[in-house]
């Protein structure tokens, strides 16, 4: 009788590669977020919703040029805000909260891993809500007015923009109770929907505080974008400047303060 021992291979216990272990967990994250009603709604429905009732001329003037051309851009801002922070910062927290984190400490997956398996995983929705925004924005007449150098610089842009919201995402999850996490994210997100130069131009605020207001990464990004699509400009330096400085220090911060337990 044949020895089976021959006919199977020896067993080679290790780590699959970083790469797949990656792909792997940025899988299972998609996977999860489609189950989630809540979080679909914010990332897919509510910027849609929001480009359609303010892509109108008439609900909102703002001054010279047009509304869907000023909305455009950024409802592609608040795209950005909703999944590299708001999303980002709920999940991430309640991961923690669950032990979720701890369990895939304990594999091999290291931090470095989950952390470019969370950056795929929002990447990817990103791209996803970018081609509904600007599919819907087309529909309601929006074509860009942008050259092909100008069209160039908005993947940097939206990548500047997103490790900012992403380095305060996390600096947030890993501070604070999920609780805490859940009600600041939210919070943040309708104070820079509201006076991040998303839906309004900065010009309906008093003058005092618009040097204030443009600091802020949710404006930085759509002013960018809006410069970029709408006014066929160069490099916004200075708003790639501000998303740059909130990037590095949320980031910073948040790995010399992240809790994983």
């Amino acid at each position: 009788m044949t020895d089976l021992t021959e006919a199977w291979p020896a067993p080679a216990p290790g780590a699959a590669p970083l790469r797949r272990m990656v792909g792997a967990q940025a899988s299972l994250e998609l996977r999860t977020l489609s189950r989630n009603a809540e979080q679909l709604i914010l990332t897919l429905i509510i910027p849609v919703l929001l480009l359609s009732l303010f892509g109108h001329e008439a609900l909102i003037s703002v001054g010279s040029g047009s509304r869907i051309d000023f909305v455009v851009p950024g409802i592609l801002a608040l795209a950005v805000l909703s999944t590299a922070f708001t999303s980002l910062a709920i999940g991430t927290g309640f991961e923690r909260r669950y032990g979720v984190l701890k369990r895939l400490g304990a594999s091999p997956l290291s931090r470095q891993g989950l952390i470019a398996a969370k950056t795929m995983t929002v990447l990817t929705v990103e791209l996803v809500q970018a081609g509904l925004v600007l599919i819907a924005g087309a529909l309601l007449g929006w074509s860009p007015h942008a050259s092909g150098v100008a069209v160039l610089w908005v993947p940097v842009l939206l990548l500047a923009g997103t490790a900012a919201f992403t380095g305060l995402a996390m600096l947030m999850a890993g501070t604070m109770r999920a609780e805490g996490t859940l009600a600041a994210a939210n919070l943040l997100y309708l104070i820079m929907l509201g006076l991040g130069g998303i839906l309004f131009p900065l010009t309906k605020f008093p003058a005092g505080a618009r040097p204030v207001l443009k600091l802020l990464p949710a404006d930085a990004l759509a002013d960018g974008l809006r410069s970029l699509l709408s006014h066929s400009s160069g490099l916004p330096a200075a708003d790639l400047l501000v998303l740059c400085v909130w990037a590095v220090a949320g980031i910073t911060l948040a790995a010399r303060t992240f809790r994983w337990e």
